[in-house]
């Protein structure tokens, strides 16, 4: 309790390089992967907890790429950013720019589109077989509450995958999500460790 006697509020523990490798390796990634990194602490947990996971093994090829969407005046500043602290941990990087025309309806999807043609074709320029995202518990929680509100049957109130593939078509790159049962706290927790 504390000195008010409120509860004393429990601080999250960082996700440890054990846990992370015991994630990760249950979703038998390849040894060229990259991250999806918007320089956020959700990616930027992953991006740490990837760097360490690929420091321990031979072989394995790890690139982190951040997409400047270019709708916001700040996200080129942001993507440098990202790219710094990629950079900082010794990852090659690369800002992916979605240009040409944006349209002025349905933004949110047409840049979520964008952003997986962005990331599929920089994974297979880089001959990276898998592209992990930072999806976590609150992620997940939330894709569900959106589908149980668009009136979606049982067999659409399924949560994300841990891992799927980005495309039909050769070669094809798999969408890994191994931090999909742990609560964000716990991914900041990562950060500020």
């Amino acid at each position: 309790m504390s000195a008010q006697g409120e509860p004393a509020r429990q601080t999250a523990s960082p996700v440890t390089a054990a846990e992370f490798a015991a994630r990760l390796s249950a979703l038998a990634p390849s040894k060229q992967f990259a991250v999806a990194f918007s320089g956020g602490p959700d990616s930027l947990a992953l991006l740490i907890l990837s760097v360490q996971w690929a420091k321990r093994r031979k072989g394995v090829s790890l690139h982190a790429f951040t997409v400047d969407h270019g709708l916001r005046a700040a996200s080129a500043v942001e993507a440098r950013r990202a790219a710094a602290m990629a950079k900082a941990l010794g990852v090659p990087h690369r800002i992916l720019r979605w240009k040409g025309e944006k349209p002025a309806s349905g933004i949110q999807a047409a840049a979520r589109e964008a952003r997986y043609r962005l990331l599929l074709d920089a994974c297979r320029a880089a001959g990276a077989s898998d592209l992990l995202v930072a999806h976590h518990l609150e992620d997940q929680a939330e894709t569900f509450l959106l589908r149980l509100a668009r009136g979606s049957g049982v067999d659409g109130l399924s949560g994300m995958a841990p891992s799927r593939s980005l495309t039909e078509d050769e070669p094809s790159v798999r969408l890994i999500r191994p931090l999909l049962d742990l609560p964000r706290e716990r991914l900041l927790a990562t950060v500020r460790r």
